[in-house]
């Protein structure tokens, strides 16, 4: 049984801490075809069999289709608007606009209209304008325009409530597979089984580790909250990206982190009779010239590109990928109990006194004989929380019992976290 102590404004106090954990993401996970899950929310229709995409792909820490598998980050591709960023690859690549003025793109492009929409749609959400266009830094006088975008996504539950600054760090392979020439030819090797598709071949060289480092000291904020800036970091001053600390939002500049003139062979979905179609095959338009950027960056669908960065520019190994800390702020409620030297010497629980019929009411813990020689005393083994009508809120429990004397004064404090 329990007795009672009113407590005090002065008894109750808050605090405030945080909680950091490592993530780490290997390269198996991101290149893996079993725990990169893909959605069909993009279907053609009209010549040959149809092209289907997902708008973004969702990178887990095992197979997908286990029950303990927990998705990690999404990852998608965007390109600036041409109403965002004149000049820039859609406004390069459109060919005019419809009678409700929506943007029209040669039958050679694919997805174009998604991809300026995910673009948007990360401006509205990051920087709280949609026709607005992320630059590195987003603030200066002196700024690089991301025209073709990388997000990643990470998800809440490995995010938590911030990423923590200059703890972030992606292995990043900026080159595709490399392509020899045809024997006594400058010309490329054809993409239809009898040369290499680097398109689809993991990257072996032009390894980077980039990394918020310096973020810590240069801090920037968003309507998308705190931001950094992220680097090389073989060469800080090569700035390819923007970390969302608070939306755990990465936005890499894909001409900065790929070699975007580099040639590049594959086959890709295509609007076409038999739905696809070589980029950079032999005896092709693009045979010479196709790069990826922009001719990938445009003709591709965006799973296609998402497959290609994430099978090919991550490798496929055990090592770690990406990896962060991230940060759970927890807020607390300290309440510190006090059992001044005159109070909880006595319980109310009946086992305290003893009720046989030659020693009733004698108080158990003292000795036979000595009532005017010996105090009570009590073993404290929990602390409850009532409100003011009595009713039970929560319980803390002691590690193990402690004594309770006219001897001495106690204080329990008792951490509500949430």
């Amino acid at each position: 049984m329990a007795t009672f102590h009113e407590l005090a404004p002065g008894d109750i106090t808050t605090a405030r801490s945080f909680l950091n954990q490592l993530i780490d993401v290997l390269q198996e996970d991101i290149s893996g075809s079993t725990s990169r899950r893909k959605y069909q929310h993009f279907v053609t229709g009209g010549v040959g069999p149809g092209i289907t995409s997902s708008l973004f792909q969702t990178v887990y820490d095992q197979d997908f289709t286990l029950q303990t598998a927990n998705p990690v980050f999404d990852v998608t591709v965007g390109l600036a608007p041409p109403d965002v960023l004149s000049n820039g690859i859609a406004d390069q690549t459109k060919t005019g606009t419809d009678a409700s003025q929506k943007y029209l793109f040669p039958s050679s492009s694919l997805m174009m209209r998604e991809k300026t929409d995910v673009y948007r749609q990360f401006a509205q959400t990051l920087l709280g304008d949609g026709g607005s266009k992320f630059t590195v830094p987003l603030e200066g006088s002196s700024t690089t325009t991301i025209d073709a975008a990388m997000f990643i996504a990470f998800k809440r539950l490995f995010s938590r409530d911030q990423i923590k600054r200059e703890t972030f760090a992606m292995r990043f392979y900026q080159t595709a597979s490399y392509v020899s020439k045809v024997a006594g030819s400058d010309m490329p090797p054809a993409a239809d089984g009898n040369g290499v598709q680097n398109l689809r071949s993991t990257s072996l060289s032009g390894s980077a580790i980039f990394t918020d480092l310096g973020s810590a000291t240069q801090k920037f904020s968003t309507v998308g909250g705190q931001y950094g800036i992220i680097v090389d970091s073989a060469n800080n001053t090569r700035q390819v990206g923007l970390m969302f600390y608070d939306a755990g939002v990465a936005v890499f500049d894909l001409s900065q982190i790929t070699s975007g003139s580099q040639f590049v062979s594959g086959t890709i979905d295509a609007m076409s009779p038999i739905g696809t179609t070589v980029l950079g095959g032999a005896y092709t338009e693009t045979a010479k010239t196709a790069k990826l950027i922009p001719d990938f960056i445009t003709s591709a669908s965006i799973d296609n590109i998402v497959d290609h960065l994430c099978s090919a520019r991550f490798q496929s190994g055990s090592l770690t990928a990406i990896t962060f800390q991230n940060v759970t702020n927890i807020n607390s409620s300290l309440i510190f109990c006090r059992a001044p030297a005159d109070e909880f010497n006595y319980s109310s629980n009946p086992t305290y006194v003893d009720k046989s019929d030659d020693k009733r009411g004698r108080i158990v813990v003292i000795d036979p004989g000595q009532e005017d020689k010996q105090d009570t005393f009590t073993y404290v083994t929990a602390v409850g929380l009532y409100d003011s009508s009595g009713n039970l809120l929560a319980v803390a429990k002691l590690s193990r019992p402690v004594e309770k004397s006219p001897e001495r004064d106690l204080t329990f404090r008792v951490r509500l976290d949430f």
